[in-house]
C-alpha cells in the first residue's frame, strides 16, 4: 500500500518553520524559504515601462536549489500551504511561490498568522484561503516606483555629483527631513532670558522652598533681561512674601497603549539603546519563536503593525494577571481600549505578548540578553497599559510680592497605578522637577531667604535621532511600518546622515543631493507628496485603485522632471564642499578634512599628494582623562575597532576600550566608565587607587590573553603602543585580521588620499 502524501507548509525562516513544525505533527513538513526566491534583476531596470509597466520577475541568483527542493517537496505533497508573513510583502512572497512550483489558483493555500502559538496555526491551517491579489499588487506598484526611482534618478546623479550615489522614494524624503533640521539649527538666533527664583520659608521654620517668578498682575511674563531681573529682585526684597492662593487636586496620569512598530523601535532606541533594524531582527525572533520550557512558542504577535487594536482574549488575560500579580487595585476595572489613528492599515493587533503568564521572569533562562531586554519591554508595556492610573497629590501655590506673582508645586504620589511596572521614556533629557512643600494658607507672611538669577538662552530644535526620525515619519505618513528601520538604516549606510552619538547631522553629501532634489525633483522630496503616495498605496491594498495607474499617474510627471533636468545641467558637474575640521594636520598645519574609504570614514590631509597624511576620526566623550585632566576622544582604529584615548595621548598615554559616562566617581569623583558593548551597563571607576575601583576580571569582558589588548592598527597611526583597561575585548580572529590589515597600511593611505 503506497505511503500517504504529507502536506507541505512553506514559511520564510528556519526559525519558523521548527516552531510550526512542532505544532502541526508528522503529517505536515515545514520548510523554509529562505525569504524572496523571485525579484527583479539587480543589473537592469526589469521594468518595462513602455510596455505598461510590466515587471521581469527572475529568479534570484544563488537561490536555484532552494527553488529545486520546493518544487520536487511541492510535487511530493498532497497540499501546499504559504505560510509567510501576514503583510504585503509576504503576500507578494506568497504569490511569487505560487508561480515558481505552478500552483493552480485554485489549489492556492494561503494563511497567516498574528500570532505563532498552537491553537492559531493549527485554527489558521485548518482555514485557508486564496492570495489576496490586492495586497501583491501594492506590493508590487511600490517595488516598481522605488525601483524606478532608483535606476532612473541614481545615474543621474552618477552623472552631476558623484558616483556611487543613490536616491530612492522614501529615503530621499527621510534625508531631506535631517537636512532642513539642520538648517533650522544653523539659522537659529538665541534669545536671551532669565530665571529668578526665591528661596522661602515659614516663619519660624528652617525648612526653606522654592518659588519661580511666574509674572505681574497674575499674568505670565519672561524676564528678558539683567535689569528686569534686577528691577523685580530689588521690588520684591523691599516688599514681603504673601501666599495669594493655594490649589490642591488629585492629578491621574493614564498609561500610554501597547507598541505599534514605530514605538517600539523609539522606546527601544531610548531605554535598550537598540537601532531599528536591531529591534526589528530582535523582535522577528520572539515573534517567529523561541524554545521554553521544553516547547517552542512564539513570544510576541507580529511586530509590522500600525494598530492599537487588541483581542478580547488578550485583554482578559492581562486583567487576570494584573489582579493575580499586583491586587484588584491596580486593575482598570474595565479593558482598556485605545484608538487607532486615521489612515492607518489596521491589519493586525497591536505588539503584545502571545501569552501574558509567560512573564519576563519564567523566560529569562531561555532567550537572549537582547531577546529578554527586547520581551521585558513589549510585556511591560502591554500590562501597564491595562492597569489603573497614577495618581498625584498635586499642590500649586502662588505666592505675590511687590505686584509679582512667583509659583511653587509639588506632586507627590498617592497611589503608582500603571508605573510600578512601567513609565514611557523621552527623547530629551530633562526630568520633572518637584519638591517638598510645607502646608501652606491663604494670606500667609513668608520669609525670603535668598533669590537666585540665571542667565538662560532658548535653544535650536535637536537633531533628530533614529527615534525621533522614525516618529516623524509617522507623523507626517512617510513610509509604513515595514519601512521605517530599513530606510532609517540606507541613509546611514549612504552616508548621507551619520551619527555623532544618538543624534543623526546630515554629510556635504547628504546636503548637495538633497538641494539637487529640492530644486529638480520637488516631488520626490515633498514630504505631503510622499505621504499621499503611501495612500495611493494603501488604496491599492483595498481594491480601490488600479496599481498601473498609480504608476502611470507618477511616471508621467517624473519623467518631466527627469528630463528637464538633464538640459537645464548638461555639461554642469556638482562638487560637493570638502568636510572640514577643527583637526589640524602635524605634518602641514592644515585643518584635516573627512573622506570614505573603505573602512568608512577617516580624516586625510587636503594637502594630497604632497601631504598624506590620515587619522581615525575623533569624537569628544563626556568626562576627563583619569591622568591628566584632558579631554577624552572617540577614535575608530583603521580596522574599523572603536577606542577611547585622551587628547594628550602622546604625551599622556591613556587609552582604553571602556566607554567614558558624564557620571563621575561618587568617592574620587575621576569620571566612570563602563563596558563596550549593546544595552545598559552600570558604570563603574577604574582608578586603582580609589576604594570603589572595579577591577578588569569583573566588568564582563571575557578574558583573553595580555597579548590581545590592543588592536595592531593603532601604533600604525602613530598612537600610543598600549591600551590600558582594555580587558582584552576583541577576538583572536579579529585581531588576526587587523595584522593582516596593518601591512597595507601603506597601499589604502595612498588609495584613500586620491579619494
Amino acid at each position: 500500500m503506497p505511503r500517504a502524501k504529507t502536506n507541505l507548509v512553506i514559511v520564510e525562516s528556519p526559525a519558523k518553520a521548527k516552531t510550526i513544525g512542532k505544532y502541526l505533527g508528522p503529517e505536515y513538513r515545514v520548510t523554509a524559504s529562505m525569504g524572496h526566491l523571485r525579484d527583479l534583476p539587480k543589473s537592469t531596470m526589469g521594468v518595462d515601462i513602455e510596455g505598461g509597466f510590466i515587471p521581469d520577475y527572475q529568479p534570484v541568483k544563488g537561490r536555484e536549489d532552494t527553488i529545486d527542493a520546493l518544487r520536487k517537496a511541492a510535487r511530493a505533497s498532497s497540499r501546499v500551504y504559504l505560510a509567510t508573513d501576514p503583510d504585503r510583502e509576504g503576500e507578494a512572497i506568497s504569490w511569487h511561490l505560487k508561480e515558481l512550483l505552478d500552483i493552480p489558483d485554485d489549489q492556492v493555500n494561503r494563511v497567516t498568522f498574528n500570532e505563532i502559538t498552537k491553537s492559531v496555526v493549527t485554527d489558521s491551517i485548518r482555514h485557508p484561503r486564496a492570495i489576496d491579489q490586492d495586497l501583491v499588487d501594492a506590493q508590487q506598484a511600490r517595488r516598481i516606483l522605488d525601483r524606478v526611482v532608483g535606476y532612473k534618478l541614481s545615474p543621474f546623479l552618477w552623472r552631476k555629483v558623484k558616483k556611487g550615489l543613490s536616491a530612492g522614494r522614501v529615503q530621499s524624503v527621510a534625508t531631506r527631513m535631517v537636512v532642513d533640521r539642520e538648517a533650522e539649527i544653523r539659522a537659529f538666533v538665541p534669545k536671551e532670558y532669565w530665571l529668578l527664583n526665591a528661596r522661602l520659608s515659614k516663619s519660624g521654620s528652617d525648612a526653606v522652598f522654592t518659588a519661580a517668578y511666574y509674572g505681574k498682575g497674575g499674568k505670565k511674563g519672561e524676564l528678558g533681561s539683567e535689569e528686569d531681573v534686577n528691577a523685580v529682585a530689588a521690588a520684591v526684597s523691599a516688599d514681603v512674601f504673601r501666599v495669594r492662593d493655594v490649589k490642591r487636586a488629585d492629578r491621574q496620569r493614564s498609561p500610554s497603549p501597547p507598541f505599534i512598530t514605530s514605538t517600539l523601535q523609539q522606546e527601544a532606541s531610548r531605554k535598550l539603546g537598540m537601532t531599528p533594524r536591531r529591534t526589528m531582527s530582535i523582535a522577528q525572533q520572539l515573534y517567529e519563536g523561541v524554545d521554553i520550557e521544553g516547547g517552542t512558542v512564539g513570544l510576541i504577535t507580529y511586530m509590522r503593525t500600525d494598530s492599537l487594536r487588541i483581542s478580547a482574549e488578550a485583554l482578559s488575560a492581562a486583567g487576570n494577571v494584573i489582579r493575580e500579580r499586583y491586587g484588584s487595585s491596580y486593575y482598570y476595572g474595565k479593558p482598556r481600549t485605545f484608538r487607532t489613528k486615521s489612515g492607518a492599515q489596521d491589519a493586525h493587533e497591536a505588539i503584545r505578548p502571545t501569552d501574558v503568564t509567560l512573564t519576563p521572569e519564567r523566560v529569562k533562562a531561555f532567550v537572549t540578553s537582547d531577546q529578554y531586554r527586547l520581551y521585558r519591554l513589549i510585556w511591560n508595556r502591554f500590562i501597564a497599559s491595562q492597569m489603573a492610573n497614577a495618581v498625584f497629590d498635586s499642590v500649586t501655590a502662588n505666592i505675590e510680592s511687590a505686584g509679582y506673582t512667583f509659583r511653587c508645586s509639588a506632586n507627590v504620589m498617592k497611589f503608582p497605578g500603571f508605573t510600578a511596572v512601567y513609565e514611557e521614556g523621552r527623547d530629551d533629557a530633562e526630568e520633572e522637577k518637584t519638591q517638598d512643600l510645607p502646608d501652606l494658607t491663604e494670606g500667609e507672611e513668608l520669609t525670603l531667604r535668598g533669590l537666585d538669577r540665571e542667565q538662560k538662552f532658548t535653544q535650536p530644535p535637536a537633531r533628530y535621532t533614529e527615534a525621533s526620525l522614525i516618529r516623524e515619519m509617522e507623523e507626517t505618513g512617510v513610509g509604513r511600518p515595514s519601512t521605517y528601520a530599513p530606510t532609517v538604516s540606507t541613509i546611514i549606510d549612504r552616508e548621507y546622515v551619520v551619527k555623532e552619538g544618538k543624534n543623526l547631522r546630515p554629510t556635504p553629501t547628504g546636503e548637495v543631493v538633497t538641494e539637487l532634489m529640492k530644486e529638480r525633483f520637488t516631488d520626490i522630496v515633498d514630504l505631503g507628496f510622499t505621504a499621499r503616495m503611501e495612500e495611493e498605496l494603501d488604496g491599492v491594498e483595498k481594491g480601490k485603485k488600479p496599481w498601473k495607474d498609480v504608476l502611470r499617474e507618477f511616471y508621467g510627471p517624473f519623467d518631466d522632471s527627469l528630463k528637464s533636468a538633464e538640459k537645464a545641467l548638461e555639461g554642469e558637474y556638482i562638487r560637493i564642499p570638502a568636510e572640514e575640521t577643527d583637526e589640524v594636520c602635524p605634518n602641514c598645519g592644515r585643518k584635516l578634512v573627512i573622506k570614505s574609504g573603505r573602512f568608512g570614514r577617516f580624516l586625510a590631509c587636503p594637502g594630497y599628494p604632497e601631504c598624506k597624511f590620515t587619522m581615525p576620526i575623533v569624537v569628544e566623550m563626556p568626562g576627563k582623562c583619569p591622568r591628566c585632566g584632558g579631554r577624552i576622544l572617540k577614535r575608530t582604529s583603521r580596522n574599523g575597532y572603536t577606542y577611547y584615548a585622551c587628547e594628550n595621548l602622546k604625551t599622556c598615554g591613556f587609552i582604553t576600550w571602556d566607554v567614558p559616562v558624564k557620571d563621575n566617581c561618587p568617592v574620587c569623583g575621576q569620571t566612570m566608565f563602563k563596558r563596550s558593548g549593546r544595552g545598559f551597563m552600570k558604570p563603574y571607576c577604574i582608578n586603582e587607587k580609589c576604594s570603589n575601583f572595579l577591577p578588569e576580571d569583573k566588568r564582563g569582558y571575557r578574558r583573553k590573553s595580555s597579548s590581545a589588548s590592543k588592536p595592531d592598527d593603532i601604533s600604525a597611526a602613530g598612537e600610543a603602543p598600549e591600551i590600558k583597561n582594555s580587558a582584552s575585548k576583541k577576538s583572536a580572529a579579529k585581531k588576526s585580521a587587523a595584522a593582516k590589515s596593518a601591512k597595507k597600511t601603506s597601499t589604502r593611505k595612498n588609495a584613500e588620499g586620491k579619494a
